[in-house]
C-alpha cells in the first residue's frame, strides 16, 4: 500500500524519548508539539517566527517551532521546556526567575528560558548586553525585559559561584 503524499513517517526524539507518527508534510514542528505529542509549555504566538513563543531546541540550537515544518525534524533530537526544566542546569535560572519576577503572566517564559539555557550553555559569563542581544527574538509586554535580564545574569553568576567551590 502506498502512503498518501501528503503524509510521511517521522522519528523524533523528543525530551528524550523517541516518537514516532505519521504527520501530514505541511504541519510546522510546533502544532506537532502541542496538538499531536500533547506538550503545551511551547507556545504559538505570531505564527511568523517574530516573536519567539514557539522556540525549541532542535539539536541544541534555539529555533523557531512555527518556521519548522515537523517532517524537517526527522532523525533529529528536539527539546521543549517540558524536557529543559527537570534537568538538574536549570534549577539556578528557573530559581532566578521567580526571584526578579521575570515571568509574569508566563506566555514567553518557556522560549525566554530555552534561549538563557542555550546562552548560559555556550556564554557562561555574558554581561547585560550580551544577554539582550540573546534574548532579543523573544517578545515580553509584560516585564519590559529588565528583570528577565536581572535574572539570566543572577544565574550566570550562581553558576559561576557554585563551580568555583
Amino acid at each position: 500500500m502506498t502512503r498518501p503524499a501528503h503524509e510521511m513517517e517521522i522519528s523524533v526524539v523528543i525530551n528524550g524519548q523517541e516518537v514516532v507518527r505519521r504527520v501530514p508534510v505541511r504541519r510546522n514542528l510546533v502544532d506537532f508539539i502541542r496538538h499531536d505529542i500533547g506538550l503545551t509549555g511551547t507556545h504559538v504566538g505570531c505564527e511568523h517566527g517574530f516573536c519567539g513563543a514557539c522556540s525549541v531546541l532542535v539539536e541544541g540550537q534555539v529555533v523557531r517551532g512555527c518556521l519548522m515544518l515537523a517532517v524537517q525534524a526527522d532523525g533529529l533530537t528536539v527539546d521543549t521546556i517540558e524536557g529543559i526544566a527537570r534537568r538538574p542546569e536549570s534549577k539556578a535560572l528557573c530559581d532566578a526567575f521567580i526571584e526578579h519576577n521575570a515571568l509574569q503572566c508566563g506566555f514567553c517564559t518557556p522560549a525566554m528560558l530555552l534561549t538563557a539555557i542555550n546562552l548560559l550553555k555556550t556564554t557562561p559569563n555574558p554581561d547585560r548586553t550580551r544577554i539582550r542581544e540573546s534574548i532579543s527574538g523573544n517578545f515580553c509586554r509584560c516585564t519590559g525585559y529588565q528583570a528577565i535580564v536581572d535574572a539570566i545574569e543572577q544565574a550566570a553568576a550562581n553558576e559561576r559561584s557554585t563551580s568555583h567551590t
